[in-house]
């Protein structure tokens, strides 16, 4: 398999309008076709530390494994699945061991979602209650469960999906890096096809900002992706931005032949509005 660097990517990340510093942290590496995000948690700033750790030492995990990038896209990647997998269990084992170490980050821990793509494939992973959505010829999907209380009582019919919108459990995840020795992950690989929007967020945006409001600022700014990334943390901020907001948007590139591919998809998406 060969990783894609043929990716249009923006990212945007923020403190929102509560908090005094962000805890979030963000990496893009091109020629690895690879986006991570994170959203730390903890004491005093213990959580930046913990969602650093995260992206850093996974890009550097890949970078070790797959060389440098210097093939620009001609690297062979096999069992992409597992590598990542290990990189995010050694993420995970640093994280805890330095919050036992250290009294300040004793209880730290960061959520974390990821992609990396490979030809016309892509392998998702994620820990916790950050997001990846998809936007594909005029539909939105989610494709990621959030690790959280929250999800396990809608899961269990405790809770409506509209009630969950205001409940105070919704920060309450089951799941993270560095919390435990040993970390349950979501991992699995998912088909890419040209056009194809991918939405990497904290929980900042998706609290504040309900999915169709996401979906409408996707599709109406498909076309420039840092305006698209800027929109999506002030809209969160609009809305109270309760907490650090950060976003990743991927694009994979049109296929040269598929001219009016935008058109269409803005059709599929009217027809999908007023159905």
């Amino acid at each position: 398999m060969k990783l894609r660097t043929d990716l249009h990517i923006a990212s945007e990340t923020d403190k929102g309008v509560v908090r005094n510093f962000n805890e979030d942290s963000i990496a893009v590496n091109r020629e690895l076709g690879l986006i991570v995000l994170a959203d730390g948690m903890g004491g005093y700033k213990a959580g930046e530390v913990a969602s650093n750790m995260a992206t850093n030492l996974i890009v550097d995990e890949l970078q070790s494994k797959l060389g440098n990038g210097s093939g620009r896209g001609s690297l062979l990647y096999a069992e992409p699945q597992k590598l990542i997998r290990e990189a995010l269990e050694k993420t995970n084992k640093l994280i805890f061991r330095l919050a036992n170490q250290e009294e300040t980050y004793h209880g730290m821990g960061t959520t974390l979602v990821l992609m990396q793509f490979y030809d016309s494939r892509a392998t998702i992973a994620h820990v916790g209650d950050s997001r990846l959505y998809r936007w594909r010829q005029g539909y939105f999907e989610l494709l990621t469960r959030d690790h959280s209380l929250l999800q396990e009582q809608v899961a269990l019919g405790m809770i409506s999906f509209t009630d969950a919108r205001y409940s105070h459990n919704r920060n309450l995840v089951t799941r993270a890096l560095g919390t435990g020795a040993e970390v349950d992950m979501d991992i699995r690989e998912i088909d890419v096809q040209p056009g194809d929007l991918y939405l990497l967020c904290s929980d900042g945006l998706n609290d504040m900002v309900d999915d169709f409001n996401i979906e409408l600022a996707m599709n109406e700014l498909q076309g420039n992706l840092p305006l698209m990334a800027r929109q999506l943390v002030l809209m969160a901020n609009d809305n109270g931005g309760h907490d650090n907001v950060s976003v990743i948007v991927a694009q994979v590139p049109l296929a040269p032949s598929s001219g009016g591919g935008l058109k269409t998809t803005f059709f599929n998406w009217l027809k999908r509005l007023w159905s």
